[in-house]
């Protein structure tokens, strides 16, 4: 027996049934409604050969091998997968169409000392893109001025008043990072007023903006093979396209050359905070990027991760549910700039002061949810009972500033394409949605405004904002089940993706650490989820200032024991499993992490759903 077949209980293949159409262990329908799978190839004997070599090779048990073999890495490319090196990964910010001439205008424009002004979005991608921006020009010597807009007031995307009120602070150069690809209307009104620079990575059908540079991946003449990057990955890539072009001048002949690795930070937080796929180069900007936030040398961003909780040095995790939203929520619900403000500053005091406001408005954007989520669950039912294959729905009272993250939730319940919509003092519709792998909803979007039936939209292949007057949201519905018909075909759960199946007793902690090696965790990159069967629940007890945290002793058939905890308990049949008293026999999946706490490491296994043996 090896190594690995001690710590996992893989079953053997069913001549019956091809592998991709066995449920794993058996699982056919979870508490929670899912069908188990195994991860494809999981139980393939090349694959297994495969990961042997490539454990053998990077001295790791055997099992991650295995999970490095099922995410398609070979004995070549799992080196790299397991210790990314940006100066290897790192492309040619050349390739990017428009990248030589917006760098040299902005080579330019520090070499003369210009003001410049720069324009974000009001999310996490852009307070960071425009962070980024503002300190690598102001290293450099250069006035920066900043422009979030309001969510409310002004809507996504530059507005004239806000550009021209960079050009009245002095701005002969505008930036816009993470947003301009669509908005050619707006734009071309600042021709003659100053140069315009657009760094973003949204989709559009329509005709580029008449301006200096537009340098978006996908954009439709752009072969750089970089779609898959945030608006923060390509102010860093400008960054290092500008200070080459200085370089070449001999500009840092006489001056000091910025520190372009310490903006990595943003980028990595950006990345995970927009869910791009943490693969290639996005994996290597995360890796380098948490090194560089672990070191707490940005005054703003040190004091929310102390606010938020992050006491050890910060993964993907507390990027991503920590972090993020607290920078989000102000442009969601209060000031918008208020999370730009919080990466810029450089006092400590001022930086606590405002990392408290985002961390209140925060607690304060989870109310306003929660006020919506329960109607919104009941329509959305509805809408699937009566076939439609895309969820719809609309609500007066509704703030727009949450109808994205109600989409998101509306999106993983019923595993459809959700949009939602916030009724306007003005009698139109101001949404966002979300969507499903493998149907793309930014296209669509862009179609319905196109077609007339949206007066605003866009967005990426998994999310979008729109806005439309009230009377055409039936046929705006109606184009989406059309478009997205895709859709009826969707189960109406998620099948969980099983990648190994183990003991209890070779759950260890030692395991657990070598399985971290695969992080960061994320969009392309997904945490193995792992199988615990026929497991018995030993002690179980509620803990937390809610009592919805379930904290569990589990026994195995091989009389190992482990730690487990069930977040967001309620009263969900899943919790109520596992508080049952005659402790029936179960199956249970979720994820094995080692934690550290008091100079102790232990492991723990985290639940996400469990079956009836």
């Amino acid at each position: 027996m090896t190594a690995f077949s001690e710590t996992t209980m893989l079953l053997p293949p069913d001549d019956a049934a091809p592998p991709q159409a066995r449920a794993a262990l058996g699982v056919e329908a979870s508490l929670t409604g899912r069908r188990w799978m195994w991860r494809p190839g999981a139980d393939s004997p090349d694959l297994m050969r495969l990961g042997a070599a490539i454990a053998q090779r990077a001295g790791l048990p055997e099992i991650v091998g295995r999970l490095l073999a099922l995410r398609g890495l070979s004995l070549e490319t799992a080196a790299d997968f397991l210790d990314p090196k940006l100066r290897a990964l790192m492309p040619n910010p050349s390739e990017l169409r428009d990248m030589d001439v917006a760098a040299a205008r902005m080579a330019q424009a520090v070499q003369k000392g210009e003001t410049i002004g720069i324009f974000g979005d009001y999310d996490v991608d852009g307070a960071c893109a425009s962070g980024i921006l503002a300190s690598f020009f102001e290293e450099l010597g250069c006035a920066v001025h900043t422009h979030i807009p309001d969510r409310m007031t002004e809507g996504y995307g530059p507005n004239v008043p806000a550009l021209e009120g960079l050009v009245a602070q002095g701005a002969s150069l505008l930036v816009c990072v993470d947003c301009g690809t669509a908005a050619s209307d707006i734009l071309n009104q600042m021709a003659g007023k100053a140069d315009l620079v657009v760094l973003d990575h949204h989709k559009s059908e329509d005709a580029l903006p008449a301006i200096l540079a537009t340098v978006n991946p996908n954009r439709p003449d752009c072969t750089s093979g970089l779609g898959h990057v945030c608006a923060a990955a390509l102010a860093f890539l400008a960054a290092v396209a500008t200070a080459r072009d200085l370089r070449g001048a001999g500009w840092f002949e006489a001056h000091p050359a910025p520190d372009l690795m310490r903006q990595l930070d943003l980028v990595a937080l950006a990345t995970v905070c927009d869910v791009m796929p943490l693969q290639g180069l996005n994996r290597a900007f995360v890796a380098q990027g948490l090194k560089i936030m672990a070191r707490r040398q940005r005054t703003g961003l040190a004091a929310l991760m102390e606010i938020a909780g992050v006491t050890k040095a910060p993964d993907a995790f507390s990027c991503g549910f920590a972090i993020g939203p607290r920078i989000n929520a102000g442009g969601r619900i209060a000031e918008a700039a208020l999370g730009l403000r919080l990466l810029r500053s450089e006092d400590a005091h001022e930086a606590k002061i405002m990392a408290e406001r985002l961390d209140a408005v925060n607690r304060r954007r989870q109310g306003v949810e929660a006020d919506i989520l329960d109607l919104a669950m009941q329509q959305a039912a509805a809408q699937r009972e009566a076939g439609h294959p895309v969820i719809l729905l609309t609500g007066k009272d509704w703030h727009p500033g949450v109808v994205g993250i109600v989409a998101g939730r509306i999106k993983e319940q019923f595993n459809r394409p959700a949009l939602v919509g916030a009724a306007q003092d003005d009698g139109s519709i101001k949404g966002s949605g979300r969507s499903v792998p493998g149907l793309d909803l930014g296209t669509v979007i862009i179609a319905a405004r196109q077609a007339g039936l949206l007066t605003t939209g866009g967005g990426h292949a998994m999310a979008a904002g729109f806005s439309l007057p009230a009377e055409k949201v039936d046929a705006f519905h109606t184009f989406l089940d059309e478009r997205l018909a895709g859709a009826a075909q969707l189960p109406d759960a998620v099948d969980l993706e099983i990648d190994a199946a183990l003991s209890v007793a070779g759950a260890t902690v030692e395991l657990a650490q070598n399985m971290a090696s695969l992080a960061p965790f994320g969009a392309g990159n997904a945490e193995p989820l792992v199988a615990l069967s026929h497991v018995q629940i030993i002690k179980a007890d509620r803990i937390g200032r809610d009592g919805n945290t379930l904290r569990l002793l589990l026994k195995g058939a091989d009389g190992g024991r482990l730690k487990a905890l069930l977040f967001r308990a309620g009263d969900s049949p899943l919790a109520a499993t596992l508080e049952d008293t005659t402790r029936p026999p179960i199956h249970l999946a979720g994820y094995l992490r080692a934690e550290s706490w008091n100079g102790r490491t232990d492991v723990t296994f985290f639940i996400q759903d469990a079956a009836l043996v």
